[in-house]
């Protein structure tokens, strides 16, 4: 295996490498925290055979690990003979910053050692010095947010690979049955007028053209959609500049088997107009119910 895609983060502690390895992993990447630097050899040998599979690699290895500084040089050195490439992503805030990362923490800084926090952040950053000096990219956080960081590392991941669009999916649900985990955006349209109260359509689902015909047809509903439409338009792009991988919309009314369904189903149809890599699922059509 000889890949130009893996990345080792390091630099000082509270700086953002948890937040930088998890836009490497969102970006599909294989990623291990806290990685001792002696194995890499052989991690890397054992997924030679997986490598074309994987976006890349990204490895976390900083002071944790005691033997980090006295190993690294050599063991880069022996990889980058073998054909190995590595960029080296150092990750640093000021004294300030991190001082108030680690009291908004309460963490223990890893070379304190009993004493201050910021004795441990001045040792730190004058072991670091050589490593700060041979790294291919150094990135400021002091002033960034997790939003801020992850925009930049999917920025470096962007020119080694196509990143993967965000997945949006849509699920109607009913709010008796409960409401689905996992929902990034949770929309409630009981307030429409409800099908289950026509005869004719009671024991229909929102899949059906009498049901779609009865809620599409309502003045409340086209107005919500055509709302809640432009929100998305608004929305989705800001998801998708932050490096979101997936964005999960729940719509749900009472029952899950007729407003949730017919709203849901417009709102795929309109996504999916745009291109994105869109699904649509109805928990709870087959309960039975008011919807």
């Amino acid at each position: 295996m000889k890949t130009d895609k893996i990345f080792i983060i390091t630099g000082r502690s509270g700086s953002g490498k948890s937040t930088a390895v998890a836009a490497f992993e969102d970006a599909g990447f294989y990623c291990v925290d806290n990685m001792p630097v002696v194995l890499l050899p052989s991690f890397l040998e054992l997924f030679a055979e997986h490598a074309d599979d994987l976006a890349g690699f990204a490895f976390v290895m900083d002071l944790r690990e005691r033997g980090f500084l006295d190993n690294y040089a050599s063991v880069l050195a022996a990889l980058s003979r073998q054909g190995f490439c590595f960029e080296i992503l150092y990750l640093e805030a000021d004294e300030e910053t991190l001082l108030r990362r680690y009291s908004q923490t309460r963490r223990q800084h890893p070379l304190a050692r009993g004493e201050s926090i910021l004795t441990g952040i001045q040792a730190e950053e004058k072991k670091l010095a050589r490593l700060r000096g041979e790294a291919d990219r150094i990135i400021d956080t002091s002033t960034s947010t997790v939003h801020d960081l992850k925009t930049v590392i999917l920025g470096i991941v962007a020119r080694h690979i196509d990143i993967s669009p965000i997945k949006i999916n849509l699920m109607s649900f009913g709010f008796k049955y409960g409401i689905p985990r996992h929902i990034d955006l949770l929309v409630d349209v009981r307030f429409l007028p409800n099908p289950y109260f026509e005869p004719a359509l009671q024991a229909l689902d929102g899949e059906t053209r009498a049901v779609r015909r009865f809620v599409m047809n309502q003045a409340e509903t086209q107005t919500f959609i055509d709302k809640y439409l432009e929100l998305l338009d608004f929305l989705i792009p800001l998801y998708e500049k932050e490096g979101k991988a997936y964005l999960t919309i729940g719509i749900g009314c009472t029952g899950g088997r007729h407003r949730s369904v017919v709203v849901a189903r417009a709102i795929y149809q309109y996504v999916r107009k745009t291109g994105r890599d869109v699904t649509l699922s109805h928990r709870d059509i087959h309960q039975d119910g008011t919807s």
